[in-house]
C-alpha cells in the first residue's frame, strides 16, 4: 500500500509559509505584540500622574490617531501586502531614504521593548512564584530575562504557525484574568463593598476637559505605547489566508478590542482603588509603577493577586517573541530589495522563516538589554519612556505615506477620499505633534530617572537611537550594492519582489 505524501506547504514570494494565519490568528499575533496586561501594569499609574481622572479619556483620544493610522495600513496591505511595511510603504511613497528610516524606526521601537519586557517577564514569574528576593536580584533578573529573550527568538524562528499556537494560549490568559478582574471590581464598587477609598464611575471621565496641552501629549505619548504593536499582525500579512484583505481588517479589529478592554480596565481601577495618597490609591507614589496589580489582593484576594502577576508575566513574555516577528521580516524585506547586506534575505528552507534576521534581532535586543542594565538600570526604565517616539515616528511615516502614495486617487470616491487621504492625514499629523511636544519635554533633565548635562536620559536615548539610524543607512550605502539607493530596486510601480531562498 503507497503512503501518501504530505502535501509541501505553498510558500510566498519571499519564500514566507503562504495561508498559515487566518483572521484569528492574524489578531491574536497582533494583540499579543501589544501586551496589554503588561502594558496597563507599566503605564495607567502615570497616565493618572499626569491626566488624573481622565485617563479612560486618553486611552479613547490616543485611540482615534491610532485607528486613523490604522486605515493607512488597511489601504497599503490591499495596495502591498508586503512584509517589510513601513520601509516598503515609505520607499514607494518617499524614496528610498526615507523608507529605509523608516524601517529603522520600527526596529528600534523592537529592541527597545524587546530589552524591557523580557525583564518584566521575569520580574512577575519570581514575584508569581513567591520569589520576591530573586526579583529584586539584578542577576537573577539578567539570567531569566537573557533566558526569555534568547527562548522566544527561537521559537520565532522555528516558523509562524507555532508562534500562533502559543500566542493562542497566552492571549486567552490574558484577557480572560484582565476582564474578570475588571468585572468582579465593579461588581465591589457598585455593590458598596470595595471600601471607602472607592469613588462612582463619571462618564466625565471620558471626556479630556481642564487639561492643559502638555499634560495631554505626556498621557497621550504613553498611550501610545499602550497601544503600539497591533501592526504586527500586518507584518505577516503575507504569511496570511487573503494577505490583500485579511491583514487590514485584523489590525482595524486589533484596535477596536484594546481600546475597549483598556477603558473598562481604567474605569475598574479608578473605581476601586480611588484617587488618595495613601493606601491602594492611585495618587499613592509607590503604586506608579503598577497600579495593576496591586489591586490584585484587594480585589479578589491571593488567588486573584497571584493570577495577576502571572498575567503581567505572560504578557511580557508574549509580547518578547511577537515582537521579534516583525522586525525579522522588515529586514527580510529590506534584504530583498537590498537595503541591507543580502544574507537578511535568506529564509530558512524547513521553517520557511527569516531565521537569520529573526536571529539578529533577538542578538541585538539581548545586546541592548544587557548594556542598558549593567549600565545603568535606570536607563533602561527610561528607554520605556523614551519607546513612544520611535513608534510615532514610523507611525507617522506610514500615514503619510498613504497620502502620497494614493494621492493621484484620493478624489475618484468619497470613500478614497477619507480612507486614504483625510483620515491617514489626521493620523500623521496626530503622530507628528504627539512627538514634537513630548520631545520637547524630555529634552529637561529631571524627565525620567537619568540625565547626560543638561538634556534628560529619555530625549538621549528615543532621538539618539533615531539618529543612530542615519550612520548606519549609510554604511548600507557606502558598502552595499547601492542599487536600492539609486531607485531601482523598490519604487512606486514595483511589484512584491521574488528573492531567492538561501
Amino acid at each position: 500500500m503507497a503512503i501518501a505524501e504530505q502535501p509541501t506547504p505553498v510558500t510566498t514570494d519571499k519564500g514566507l509559509q503562504a495561508g498559515a494565519l487566518g483572521l484569528v490568528g492574524n489578531v491574536v499575533i497582533g494583540l499579543a505584540a501589544v501586551a496589554p496586561a503588561y502594558s496597563l501594569a507599566a503605564t495607567l499609574g502615570y497616565v493618572v500622574l499626569h491626566v488624573g481622572d481622565k485617563a479612560p479619556a486618553m486611552f479613547v483620544l490616543a485611540f482615534i490617531p491610532m485607528l486613523l493610522v490604522a486605515f493607512a495600513y488597511k489601504e497599503l496591505s490591499q495596495d502591498t501586502p508586503d512584509c517589510g511595511t513601513t520601509f516598503t510603504w515609505g520607499t514607494k511613497a518617499f524614496g528610498p531614504w526615507i523608507g529605509w528610516i523608516g524601517g529603522w524606526g520600527l526596529a528600534v521601537s523592537a529592541i527597545i521593548v524587546l530589552a524591557n519586557v523580557a525583564e518584566i517577564a521575569a520580574v512577575y514569574l519570581f514575584k508569581f512564584l513567591g520569589q520576591d528576593a530573586l526579583a529584586d536580584n539584578l542577576y537573577a533578573k539578567v539570567a531569566l530575562g537573557s533566558f526569555f529573550i534568547i527562548s522566544m527568538t527561537l521559537v520565532s524562528a522555528r516558523g509562524v504557525v507555532v508562534s500562533e499556537k502559543m500566542q493562542n494560549v497566552l492571549i486567552a490568559i490574558q484577557f480572560g484574568v484582565l476582564i474578570v478582574a475588571s468585572i468582579w471590581a465593579l461588581i465591589r464598587v457598585f455593590g458598596n463593598t470595595a471600601g471607602a477609598q472607592a469613588v462612582s464611575p463619571a462618564l466625565s471621565w471620558l471626556w479630556p476637559s481642564g487639561l492643559d496641552v502638555s499634560s495631554i501629549a505626556a498621557a497621550i505619548i504613553l498611550c501610545v505605547f499602550i497601544y503600539w504593536g497591533w501592526d504586527a499582525c500586518l507584518a505577516v500579512g503575507e504569511e496570511t489566508k487573503d494577505p490583500g484583505r485579511t491583514p487590514g481588517i485584523a489590525a482595524v479589529i486589533t484596535t477596536l478590542i484594546l481600546v475597549c478592554t483598556y477603558v473598562l480596565v481604567a474605569y475598574a481601577v479608578q473605581s476601586f482603588a480611588g484617587f488618595s495618597v495613601v493606601g491602594i490609591g492611585l495618587n499613592n507614589p509607590n503604586n506608579t509603577d503598577d497600579v495593576l496589580t496591586v489591586l490584585g489582593a484587594p480585589v479578589g484576594g491571593p488567588v486573584l493577586a497571584s493570577l495577576l502577576l502571572l498575567t503581567v508575566s505572560v504578557s511580557a513574555l508574549s509580547s518578547t517573541q511577537t515582537t521579534i516577528l516583525p522586525t525579522a521580516r522588515g529586514t527580510l524585506s529590506m534584504a530583498v530589495y537590498e537595503a541591507l547586506p543580502k544574507r537578511f534575505a535568506s529564509v530558512h528552507p524547513k521553517y520557511m522563516t527569516p531565521a537569520f534576521g529573526t536571529i539578529v534581532m533577538g542578538a541585538m535586543a539581548l545586546f541592548f538589554y544587557l548594556v542598558l542594565t549593567f549600565l545603568s538600570e535606570n536607563a533602561l526604565a527610561d528607554s520605556v519612556a523614551s519607546l513612544g517616539l520611535a513608534v510615532a515616528f514610523y507611525y507617522g511615516i506610514t500615514a503619510f505615506a498613504c497620502v502620497w502614495y494614493f494621492r493621484r486617487t484620493l478624489f475618484t470616491s468619497a470613500r478614497n477620499l477619507f480612507f486614504r487621504g483625510i483620515f491617514p492625514l489626521l493620523g500623521g499629523l496626530a503622530m507628528a505633534v504627539a512627538f514634537g511636544i513630548s520631545a520637547k519635554d524630555m529634552i529637561a533633565p529631571d524627565y525620567g530617572y537619568t540625565a547626560f548635562g543638561p538634556v534628560g536620559g529619555v530625549f538621549v536615548l528615543g532621538v539618539g537611537m533615531l539618529v543612530l539610524g542615519v550612520p548606519l543607512m549609510l554604511a548600507c550605502f557606502a558598502f552595499g550594492t547601492k542599487r536600492f539607493f539609486r531607485g531601482e530596486t523598490l519604487t512606486a510601480d514595483t511589484e512584491v519582489k521574488v528573492p531567492d531562498v538561501y
